[in-house]
């Protein structure tokens, strides 16, 4: 889904449920907070997305979109679903922060982390139960219940971080 956030008539976020049962709860939790990401980048041309924060900060909008891409692909394919993907972004230390404004490279990082979404929710949706156990590299067993709570605590953060930086940009708050 492409969001429009020009007027906030084009909210693309449902309302989350008050009475649901766990799994619905979380995954529209999590939906709401990766739409949230998502209507804080919308309008902003390929420059806007890699303007830097502040000082000696790297943190940038279009560095957030690669970054949620690789947490994704870490969370869902490697610990839970047991795959061994490489890396969206080679190179040592968190080089997903490390962005120029290319209008080619916001195209690909969108096209990898609604890819890695998409794997995510495939997952969640075909996962027998929560307790469904996954392997964190260096950590150990870790449950599906707890990596979506991760990935809502991951999002929310970072949902902050993307405030501040769109104001930044561009003066816009609120959505």
């Amino acid at each position: 889904m492409t969001v429009d956030s020009r007027s906030p008539h084009n909210d693309p976020r449902m309302p989350r449920p008050t009475r649901a049962d766990e799994r619905t709860t979380m995954t529209a939790f999590l939906r709401w907070h990766r739409l949230t990401f998502e209507v804080k980048c919308a309008g902003l041309s390929a420059a806007e997305l890699a303007r830097r924060s502040a000082g000696r900060s790297t943190l940038s909008l279009l560095g957030l979109i690669r970054h949620h891409a690789e947490g994704e692909r870490f969370w869902f394919r490697q610990v839970m679903a047991a795959e061994n993907p490489p890396p969206l972004f080679a190179g040592d230390g968190d080089v997903a922060f490390a962005v120029t404004g290319d209008p080619h490279l916001v195209a690909q990082a969108w096209q990898m982390w609604r890819e890695e979404v998409a794997f995510a929710e495939r997952f969640v949706a075909t996962a027998s139960d929560l307790d469904v156990v996954g392997d964190e590299p260096g950590a150990g067993p870790v449950s599906l219940r707890w990596v979506l709570l991760h990935m809502i605590e991951e999002y929310a953060r970072h949902n902050g971080h993307a405030d501040l930086l769109r104001e930044h940009i561009d003066g816009r708050t609120g959505l």
